[in-house]
């Protein structure tokens, strides 16, 4: 039997504005609101749900797949809102770029809520 990922619920400290941030960084469709989630749809099938949370929410880690030209506009708006981003999960290369030895690229940053993103053009089984 084969499975897939449908959707999954994420903690926000603020639904909208996560939701909003994620939809906007991996060029999604604009959040559309379904009961107490506010939810994006990323390719595949995947509708990722937000739900306020009361008091602090627990970062968690959500790595993103996407094409060398997706790649390109996240980056530029991480960029061009100041952002700090990492090349690396520890947070040791602040503001560079991982070339996973010039055949994909991968950049960590932080979400509304804290959440620690990270989008890459080549798959982590392939690295």
């Amino acid at each position: 039997m084969s499975a897939a990922l449908d959707h999954m619920i994420v903690f926000a400290r603020d639904r909208d504005a996560s939701a909003a941030f994620l939809a906007d960084m991996l060029g999604a469709p604009p959040p559309t609101k379904a009961g107490h989630f506010t939810q994006v749809a990323i390719d595949h099938g995947l509708m990722v749900d937000f739900m306020n949370a009361p008091g602090n929410v627990a970062t968690q880690h959500y790595a993103f797949l996407v094409s060398e030209a997706q790649f390109d506009a996240s980056l530029a708006k991480i960029r061009a809102r100041e952002q700090t981003y990492w090349a690396d999960p520890y947070r040791r290369r602040p503001n560079e770029v991982e070339a996973l030895g010039g055949r994909g690229r991968l950049v960590y940053f932080e979400d509304p809520s804290g959440h620690f993103l990270e989008i890459r053009t080549l798959p982590s089984r392939d690295q």
